[in-house]
């Protein structure tokens, strides 16, 4: 398509690039959703960097600014689901720690967590297996479980970590990392 500008002295003529159909995108987008829906939450932001580069590439005829804003979109979107897991996993830990720590040694008691986004929320068993003698804080070994699986037939897996008190008083997550990945939300 050219368009014509006109000045006083002259007309000039500039062929403007045509515009692209987006006659097909609509298929491209459903097969990306459905395999985030397959592939889960670890692969989000590539899928959401890739869809997002796409887009910017189709509408800018430009590849090198769809790859810019595909690579800025996955690193934004990982860092948001970063961010929401890591407070997940704090409140999971600080739940847990906070039963515990009014527990007797022995005792079991239930323990659960509803977060904000209804996702995730975890529940099980815990009990204070044992005070630990430690000059910097008192410290106490934890046992707790974590229900989860299908309603019909639930798995309840057992694990362990250790608690301190700080200073405020507070009874916190000691513990670097559990020595099992699946209870990956509390790593």
């Amino acid at each position: 398509m050219k368009r014509f500008f006109r000045s006083p002295h002259s007309t000039i003529a500039v062929s403007a690039p045509a515009a692209r159909p987006l006659a097909g995108m609509s298929g491209t987008l459903a097969v990306l959703g459905a395999s985030v829906l397959l592939a889960g939450c670890a692969s989000i932001g590539g899928f959401v960097g890739a869809a997002s580069g796409i887009l910017a590439g189709t509408f800018t005829t430009n590849p090198a600014i769809g790859v810019g804003v595909g690579i800025a979109v996955q690193a934004a979107t990982d860092t948001a689901f970063a961010t929401i897991y890591r407070n997940m996993q704090r409140g999971e830990q600080d739940r847990i720690a906070m039963l515990a720590g009014t527990l007797p040694v022995g005792q079991l008691q239930d323990w659960n967590i509803h977060h904000r986004i209804p996702f995730n929320d975890e529940h099980g068993q815990l009990q204070v297996a044992g005070e630990i003698d430690n000059a910097l804080a008192p410290c106490r070994m934890v046992m707790f479980s974590v229900i989860g699986g299908k309603k019909k037939a639930p798995t309840e897996n057992w694990y362990e970590t250790q608690i301190c008190r700080n200073s405020a008083g507070q009874w916190k997550w000691a513990a670097a990392e559990p020595a099992t990945g699946r209870w990956g939300n509390l790593q």
